[in-house]
């Protein structure tokens, strides 16, 4: 609860009873009244009254009291209750109310109306509350004290109603508040809102929504007459050609006061309006610098718009108590003497000085700005100074027009005093950009002016230059950020007002004194540290003058082009408020429809009025969803639906005439449910949906055939027994009740027979929506414990079937047909029609496998035989890689033989496919890749249809022909399978192990994947796009087969044996990764995964595909990409070499010699570690897949012969020449830095006690600049080994750079250093080795008078 929120709300006469109990109320605003419905909390003592609770809760909220109802929200239904009376004189507690507990309350429309706002948000409160806010709201749920702030809420529906105060706020666009103060400042200003009104705009000259005067005037007719809350500033800043992003800039008040006047005049140029800037806010000074031995003075005269004022001197610890302290310190002049003496013209050398500033001209409407925002040298950042500077309410301007300008007797120009006002006061202390004419103002003499620049001051009255304050902009926060506000002061009524954003409030005297800053006590020079933060930052001061001081024009005295703007406004917020009243009457609900001919679910948003009836709200979502060329209207109702669990909740028949509003239960913000347009055929009648039945898909399973059908839907009731229920299923399916087998889906990984007749279903598990499979035959298989039966088997594989696109390679000589088995190397010729089925024609006839297959079977035979020469020598190394495992399988099929398979063909034809129309996809998201779960969308028709693969191995059971259907709908089910029970699965990207491992024996086959050999494929016309050529498959397929027999069976239709081509998975992206891991299953694969296969030599077990990349050291590019290769754990680095040279040769045209290059570790673009010949693959080297080696070409013999050895790369600077030469290598015995200093020594003839050396820093080949090196590089460390810091060098690939120390710097002259500087960056740009350090810059405020930023190139 708000502090201080209790003393408004309970009752006077028990407001000190502290024994009585009290009831805490939270009431959640449910209506759709508001934007943001509200939930407030009220603690009242609980004698009180049920009629004082609404009272108390109307005030809140600010609605109405009587148009709304409250109604228990203890977790009890709302429909169910009565809402409580808002009459009742019944206390609390005999209400029901419980003391000491939360008592949920919930707050809804009254009679299906909604609440009505009140007209005034006054919310009861407090003015003294209202008078008290002054500061920055505190953020929405955050503790603040009443005494300090009133929370208001800055929901939209807050800014709808006007302020009580009669002034209309401005909603913050993000960080625009010290915009919305300047503005409020301007509008509050009655000479500038005039002359702003007096100005026309000319359509036919400029576009409105480019004008700022235009838009500024739109925007002031609005804050004197709209009765909104708040408006937004949004056209303003458009017509500034500031984008969105400029409203998360922060920009300073004063800055913006400046650019939007620069921006004001150019806009008013040749009008009425032209100096209207100058001649409200333009004063005029004088800059002087006198001789004090001759009195000979020169100044020049300026003009300013604004008095920045100094907050503490520079060094000082003590602030200026007052504005006027600190107006005569900025006028003080300070003496030139000592080495910063003036030369004077008259005396001819250089003499004492006072150097100063004087005003000349006080403008109408005087703006001081306070400079609070200072730079800390100590921290180097910039600081706030919070310290107290009290201002008056009327500020006398008198004493501070020096008269000494009438007495002087030898006042002259000085034609240089320009020059001269370096470090004088104006330079020092004047933060603006005086608008100057030095060709005019400069050398002007006071005694040949005209009368209209001299000042009379003896002839001024005392009040003449009285000024009264009326507008503070305050700052809260620090120099890094913060929050403006402006305290104005209304010259209609002499009252002070809070305009802070959207809120606007009435203050005091009291407050105004809050904003002078500081702190009691002194802390020394960082006392504003521990100060408030909310001070004052902008002062403006009016002229008291009652000649000149206006008053605003009224209704009757504005010019009639703002007669027609206030109309034209008014037209434009009442058609926003007739628009929002539709808004709030506007039910607005998901849609959903099952298109009736491509069985796709649409869905969309219907927005009906409360008031339409049914049968107008079917009419909308029919045209809404084009249906009219597919259905009659009279085909389609709306159903209650429930999208999330796929349940249809209630139809409603013989309410086609009631209205949306009281079928939806009122207009919400949202709904706990949605409506589906239902669709019929004309000679179908429409189900009749009632409360509180349930519904359930029926999957009906044929053992015989092994098809899932397509479900059929029908509704129950919970409390139905499972006889009751089979009898119901078997009208709806025609199957016997008595040998009727159920099985519910209930969740992922469970299947449960419904075995008990007496059970009820709710008893069972059931809920809203679920899932079942029947089967009612007269076999066996009831006998059978249920996990050990056919059944379960079949619903097991069922659930494990994913569905694969996979795009074949364009060179593939593979046929979309039936897989095939060929004639393996080494091994003996089996028999094509005892191994494979044959595939089915258009016609029915049967086609000879071997004749769609002929040109695939002989590649195939003529690989193995070339695989069978190159790799006979190797042993069982290729046995994983020739010999397949769908061949080495166990199967029923090799077991009984041709006739077995006869059989399987003829049972296939029997095969029943559903009706293509009812097949409904299903699209849903990747399963987890850890776990064994998948859904499968395929419909029974196309796993039956012809020109398809199936095979099935079961060691288990008889045999299963796989002609299988699954329905559309998710099966997102992991069965429980003991050969697969605790497997772990994971990502398909190689690691340690790319290969197979200990799961796979000796000729690559999977222990146990016996029995998960489902494979079935089928030609797939892809998306147009996907290129002439390509060929796609859509694959159905267990996911727990291994990729290893994956790759097999995909053999045939790629055309090579699988130990020539590659499996990528397609990401969503788009992004390819290779699957290399042969011994894991496809778990991580979902339904609709694409594959592309690519032709290529993939990885058998311990492989690694590796990157080789050449190193050029002395190139602007050290590292060239060349191939990739393969290497094999165990194999020698010169192996390795040997297997690289011909591939060289080939592909990249490098003729090498075994001897003439090394391999060497790359670590992203370093050198590292010498590779040497005899060292060993995951022995002496760690590999690792997606690894990369550098290969270098070497100019003489290897020169590394041990791993003791280190290998460093040096280069010279040559500093009288400013030039690096290339690198050479080095090859060091040990560790010490005297060798390295010797070898230095050795290949450049520099003598050894001048050799300085420095290492070289980021990113191989370490580029620095030639102007930096000399100076930037740790040149000459102290140390004697090169394995500690600053070095640190432990491996090979270090860079070293080294100079003689008695080599002196070329000079350059500044043309020579220009150009150098460009060349520098020029090259280490293309090198990409160039890192400079670039602080944020602040973005520069600007307004672009063309209404668009102008493309200028960047300046630093």
């Amino acid at each position: 609860m708000v502090p201080g929120e209790e003393n408004q709300l309970v009752p006077k006469e028990i407001e000190n009873a502290a024994e009585e109990p009290r009831v805490l109320c939270i009431i959640q605003d449910t209506t759709n009244s508001k934007t943001v419905n509200e939930r407030i909390t009220l603690n009242l003592p609980a004698s009180t009254p049920v009629r004082k609770l609404f009272e108390d809760v109307a005030n809140k909220v600010g609605y109405i009291n009587g148009t709304f109802d409250l109604a228990w929200g203890n977790g009890v239904n709302t429909a169910d209750t009565a809402p409580l009376d808002h009459t009742s004189d019944k206390s609390l507690l005999d209400a029901n109310f419980e003391p000491g507990k939360k008592n949920f309350l919930h707050l809804t429309d009254k009679d299906g109306e909604q609440p009505q706002m009140m007209l005034e948000d006054s919310s009861n409160v407090d003015d003294s509350m209202h008078d008290r806010f002054i500061g920055p709201l505190p953020r929405e749920g955050s503790v603040a004290s009443t005494s300090d702030y009133v929370s208001q809420s800055y929901s939209y529906s807050s800014i709808l109603n006007k302020s009580e105060t009669g002034y209309v706020g401005l909603v913050n666009q993000a960080m625009t508040c010290y915009l919305n103060s300047l503005l409020q400042t301007l509008f509050m200003t009655p000479e500038f809102r005039n002359a702003l009104y007096k100005w026309e705009f000319e359509e036919s000259e400029e576009d409105p929504v480019t004008s700022i005067p235009y838009q500024l005037q739109r925007l002031f007719v609005l804050l004197q007459t709209s009765k909104k809350r708040a408006i937004e500033t949004t056209d303003v800043t458009r017509s500034f050609g500031w984008d969105s992003s400029e409203a998360w800039q922060q920009h300073d008040v004063q800055e913006l006061c400046r650019v939007m006047f620069d921006a004001l005049e150019q806009k008013w140029k040749q009008t009425e309006q032209a100096d209207l800037i100058n001649e409200l806010y333009q004063g005029k000074l004088k800059d002087y610098v006198r001789c004090l031995e001759c009195g000979y003075e020169g100044w020049r005269i300026d003009t300013y718009l604004d008095i920045p004022l100094v907050i503490r001197p520079y060094g000082s610890s003590q602030a200026f108590a007052s504005v006027e302290e600190a107006l005569h310190a900025f006028i003080q002049p300070e003496i030139l003497d000592g080495p910063n003496q003036y030369f004077c013209e008259r005396c001819k050398k250089k003499c004492d000085a006072r150097k100063g500033l004087r005003f000349l001209h006080f403008p109408y409407l005087l703006t001081l700005q306070l400079k609070r925002f200072d730079f800390d040298y100590t921290t180097m950042h910039r600081i706030k100074l919070n310290d107290r500077m009290s201002f008056p309410e009327e500020l006398d301007m008198s004493t501070f027009i020096d008269i000494e300008d009438e007495k002087s007797p030898q006042t002259e120009s000085c034609t240089d005093s320009g020059a001269e006002n370096e470090g004088s006061c104006h330079s020092d202390q004047m933060s603006n950009d005086f608008s100057t004419d030095d060709a005019v103002d400069e050398g002007i003499c006071l005694e040949s002016s005209s009368g209209t620049e001299k000042i009379s001051k003896p002839g001024l009255e005392k009040n003449s230059l009285m000024y009264e304050l009326f507008s503070v902009m305050v700052h809260s926060g620090s120099a890094a950020g913060g929050h403006y506000y402006a305290c104005i002061k209304s010259f209609s009524d002499e009252q002070w007002y809070s305009f802070n954003d959207q809120h606007v409030s009435r203050i005091t005297q009291e407050d105004i004194k809050k904003t002078h800053g500081g702190s009691s006590g002194s802390r020394g020079y960082y006392s504003s540290a521990f100060a408030s933060s909310t001070n004052a930052y902008m002062l403006i001061y009016r002229l008291k003058d009652p000649t000149r001081n206006a008053k605003f024009l009224e209704v009757d005295e504005y010019p009639e082009h703002i007669k027609n703007l206030v109309q034209k406004e008014r037209e434009l917020e009442e058609q926003e408020k007739r628009q929002r009243e539709i808004e709030r009457n506007t039910c607005k609900i998901k849609l959903f429809c099952l298109h009736p001919v491509k069985q796709v679910m649409m869905e969309n948003k219907l927005e009906v009025h409360k008031d339409k009836t049914l049968k107008e709200a079917v009419e909308m979502a029919y045209k809404m969803m084009d249906l009219e060329e597919v259905i009659p209207l009279d085909c389609c109702r709306l159903v209650k639906y429930d999208e999330f669990h796929d349940y249809l909740e209630r139809s409603y028949e013989g309410e086609e005439d009631t209205p949306m509003g009281l079928l939806l239960g009122g207009v919400k913000s949202t709904y706990m449910f949605d409506l589906l347009l239902e669709t019929r055929k004309p000679d179908q009648v429409f189900q009749s949906y009632k409360p509180g039945e349930v519904m359930v898909k029926v999957h009906v399973v044929d053992l015989k055939a092994e098809t899932v059908a397509t479900p059929i839907t029908v509704r129950a009731y919970l409390n139905q027994t499972v006889t009751e229920f089979k009898q119901l299923i078997s009208k709806a399916t025609h199957l016997a009740a008595e040998s009727m087998r159920i099985v519910l889906e209930r969740c992922y990984n469970d299947l449960r027979l419904l075995s008990v007749p007496s059970k009820t279903l709710k008893a069972e598990g059931f809920f809203r929506s679920n899932k079942v499979f029947v089967e009612s035959s007269e076999t066996l298989d009831h006998q059978a414990a249920f996990t050990d039966s056919h059944l379960w088997k079949l619903l097991d594989r069922h659930a494990n079937t994913i569905r694969l696109f996979v795009l074949l390679p364009e060179q593939s000589p593979g046929s979309y047909s039936k897989r095939t088995a060929y004639q393996k190397a080494g091994g003996d010729s089996s028999n094509v029609e005892d191994d494979c089925e044959r595939v089915k024609g258009p016609a029915g006839n049967f086609k000879s496998v071997d004749a769609i297959l002929e040109e695939s079977t002989e590649k195939l035979k003529s690989l193995s035989l070339q695989q069978q020469q190159q790799d006979g020598d190797n042993g069982d190394s290729s046995k994983s890689t020739e010999t397949s495992d769908f061949e080495n399988i166990e199967s029923p099929l090799n077991e009984r033989g041709s006739s077995t398979s006869v059989d399987n063909r003829e049972l296939e034809q029997h095969i029943q496919t559903s009706d293509p129309e009812n097949f409904q996809s299903e699209e849903r998201s990747d399963s987890d890749v850890n776990n064994d779960r998948s859904t499968s969308s395929v419909d029974s028709d196309i796993l039956s249809s012809s020109h398809s693969s199936d095979t099935l191995c079961n060691a288990d059971s008889a045999q299963i022909p796989l002609a299988n259907g699954l329905d559309s709908h998710s099966i997102t089910s992991s069965r429980r399978t003991k050969a697969n029970e605790g497997k772990k699965e994971t990502w398909d990207t190689a690691e340690e192990d790319s290969g197979t491992d200990s799961e796979y024996d000796e000729s690559g086959k999977s222990r146990g994947e016996m029995q998960y050999m489902y494979f079935k494929a089928d030609p797939y016309a892809a998306d147009e796009g996907s290129g002439e050529g390509h060929k796609w498959l859509m694959v159905h397929v267990d996911k727990r087969i291994t990729l290893a027999a994956f790759k097999q069976h995909l053999e045939p239709f790629v055309g090579v044996l699988s130990s020539h081509f590659k499996v990528f998975r397609v990401y969503t992206s788009n992004q390819e990764f290779e699957s290399v891991r042969l011994n894991e299953t496809l778990s991580s694969f979902s339904d609709d995964t694409k594959i592309t296969i690519r032709l290529g030599r993939a990885l058998k077990k311990g492989e690694y595909r590796v990157k080789v990349c050449q190193l050029l050291v002395n190139e602007q590019e050290p590292c060239k990409f060349l191939l990739d290769a393969v290497f094999a754990k165990g194999m020698t680095v010169r192996q390795s070499k040997e297997e690289l040279i011909p591939q060289l040769r080939e592909q990249c045209g490098l003729d090498l010699s075994i001897d003439r290059f090394r391999l060497r570790k790359k670590t992203w673009k370093n050198p590292g570690t010498v590779f040497l010949d005899y060292h060993i693959y995951e022995e002496d080297i760690n590999i690792s897949s997606n690894w990369e080696v550098f290969l270098e070409v070497l100019d003489g013999v290897e020169k590394m012969k041990s791993m003791s050895q280190l290998a460093i790369l040096s280069k010279r600077w040559r500093p009288s020449e400013m030039k690096l030469d290339p690198f050479q290598e080095l090859v060091l015995e040990s560790n010490s830095v005297d060798e390295l200093r010797e070898k230095l020594s050795e290949i450049s003839g520099i003598p050894l006690e001048d050799i300085e050396f420095a290492k070289g820093r980021g990113t191989f080949p370490c580029d620095i600049s030639v102007l930096d090196i000399h100076q930037d590089l740790d040149w000459n460390p102290k140390v004697s080994t090169l394995n500690v810091w600053p070095l640190y060098i432990c491996d090979d690939g270090a860079v070293i750079f080294y100079r003689d120390k008695t080599e002196e710097v070329m000079e350059l002259t500044e043309e020579q250093r220009n150009e150098l500087m460009k060349k520098e960056s020029s090259r280490l740009q293309k090198t990409g080795h160039r890192v400079t350090y670039s602080p944020r810059k602040e973005k520069a405020l600007k307004i672009y008078l063309d209404g668009a930023p102008n493309k200028e190139v960047a300046q630093d």
